[in-house]
C-alpha cells in the first residue's frame, strides 16, 4: 500500500468518525432528557401538561418557607415574601430580588436545596432563575420569579417545607459574558 492509499484510508475513517460522532450528539438530547426525568433533575414543566394533568388537593395547605443566600459575593439576595401557603397541586409563584453592591459585573448561578429532602420529588417547577446563569451589572437589582408546584401525592405528614437558594460566584464575570447568558 503506497501513501496516497494509506492517507486516503485515513481520511475515510475519520470521515465515518465525525458522522457517527456527529450522530452520538443528537441521541445525547433524548438521552439526558429521560435522564433528568427519572432522576427529577431539572424537573421543568410544561404549562399546558400541568393544566391537564393534575388535580388540586384543596383539603390540605403546606406552608413554603423560602429562604436566600449568597456565598462569597457582594450581592444583596432575599425573597419578597418569607413564606406562602399552598395546596399541594396549586400553581404558585413567588418572587426574588437579587442586587449587585459592587462596582464590578459578576456572574453567579443559584444552587436549590430543599427541607425535608425528599421534597426535591415532589417539587416541580415551571420558572426558575436557578435553571441559568444571571449576570448581573455594578448595582443592578433583578426581580426573579419562581414558578412551582408540590404534587399532590407528596406526604401529608409534612405541613411545613422549606425551599433555599444560594449563589455562588461563576467564573471571571468580566470575561465571562458569552452570549450563551440569560439576561431575565
Amino acid at each position: 500500500m503506497n501513501q496516497i492509499q494509506s492517507n486516503a484510508l485515513v481520511m475515510r475513517k475519520l470521515l465515518v468518525f465525525t458522522v457517527v460522532m456527529f450522530g452520538f450528539g443528537f441521541a445525547l438530547v433524548p438521552f439526558y432528557e429521560k435522564i433528568c426525568e427519572v432522576t427529577g433533575l431539572n424537573n421543568l414543566l410544561q404549562a399546558d401538561a400541568l393544566e391537564a394533568s393534575v388535580e388540586v388537593d384543596t383539603g390540605r395547605w403546606v406552608t413554603v418557607q423560602l429562604d436566600a443566600n449568597i456565598r462569597n459575593l457582594p450581592w444583596t439576595f432575599k425573597p419578597l415574601e418569607s413564606s406562602v401557603r399552598v395546596h399541594p397541586g396549586e400553581l404558585i409563584q413567588v418572587m426574588y430580588e437579587v442586587r449587585n453592591t459592587s462596582d464590578r459585573e459578576i456572574s453567579g448561578q443559584a444552587i436549590p436545596s430543599y427541607s425535608p429532602q425528599l421534597l426535591g420529588k415532589y417539587l416541580k417547577k415551571l420558572e426558575c432563575f436557578c435553571f441559568s446563569k444571571q449576570v448581573l451589572k455594578p448595582n443592578e437589582i433583578r426581580q426573579m420569579p419562581v414558578q412551582f408546584m408540590i404534587e399532590p401525592d407528596f406526604p401529608g405528614d409534612y405541613g411545613t417545607v422549606t425551599i433555599s437558594y444560594t449563589f455562588f460566584e461563576i467564573g471571571n464575570s468580566v470575561a465571562d459574558t458569552g452570549s450563551d447568558v440569560e439576561k431575565s
